[in-house]
């Protein structure tokens, strides 16, 4: 869902990350200071089924995030319950990192469960929280995606997309499983893209982009969010634009 101004939301990609370390609370608290619609973050599970916020597999001293147990990683890397809090009210988008090939792949998507039930007691805490308004659970994953669809049927969906593959046939897939929202990497979107998107029903957020010029292109063409590095430019582009 767009914003009521009709402009699209801008959506801070892992925080503010271009001047915060990324997927950290201080990124999130810096992202609203500095005015952004909503959060993107990156889930995963800890040894001790923990929802940890982090986008790789690994620390960065190779350490295996599903071989440790929540305590034992960086205070840096907070639980997901934590990003939540501070998200508070604003829109969040969750991505669970589950991937075939990765060391933490999970077959049953486990950690869809996991992450359903706790946005879902998150939803539960704020004032006539209306899901759609509030969240999105996206992932690349469509088996992932569809766990969470079997989970809760509830929750707003989204796939992410990327590569050359033909834009009629990512909007199909996405619409054939029955997702609110399509989430296509920039160099994906133009004016036919976004038009097959509305017209097969699905919100159109795109990621990331930093580009002054090309964030009030993404607006013109009328697309729902835009995920971004620095939240406090992109709401400027859009004010000057």
């Amino acid at each position: 869902m767009s914003n009521t101004d009709g402009r699209p939301r801008i959506i801070a990609h892992r925080g503010a990350s271009s001047t915060h370390q990324e997927n950290t609370l201080e990124a999130f608290r810096a992202a609203i200071e500095q005015g952004a619609d909503g959060i993107e973050l990156d889930v995963r599970l800890s040894a001790d089924q923990v929802l940890v916020v982090h986008h790789d597999a690994h620390l960065g001293d190779g350490t295996l995030i599903r071989a440790t147990e929540a305590a034992a990683l960086p205070d840096h890397v907070p639980t997901l319950g934590e990003a939540l809090d501070v998200v508070g009210g604003r829109f969040v988008n969750v991505e669970i990192k589950n991937m075939p090939g990765e060391p933490d792949y999970d077959a049953e998507h486990g950690i869809s469960i996991a992450v359903a039930g706790l946005v879902a007691a998150h939803l539960s805490m704020l004032p006539a929280a209306d899901a759609a308004d509030r969240v999105i659970i996206s992932s690349f994953n469509v088996d992932t995606v569809e766990r969470l669809r079997l989970t809760d049927p509830d929750l707003p969906l989204g796939l992410l997309v990327w590569g050359q593959a033909d834009p009629g046939s990512l909007v199909g897939r996405a619409e054939a499983h029955g997702f609110e929202a399509i989430h296509p990497h920039d160099l994906l979107v133009d004016r036919a893209f976004v038009g097959k998107a509305k017209q097969a029903g699905l919100r159109v957020n795109v990621w990331t982009v930093d580009d002054d010029d090309r964030i009030r292109q993404l607006a013109e063409l009328g697309v729902d969010g835009i995920i971004t590095n620095d939240p406090q430019r992109a709401i400027a582009a859009l004010d000057r634009g």
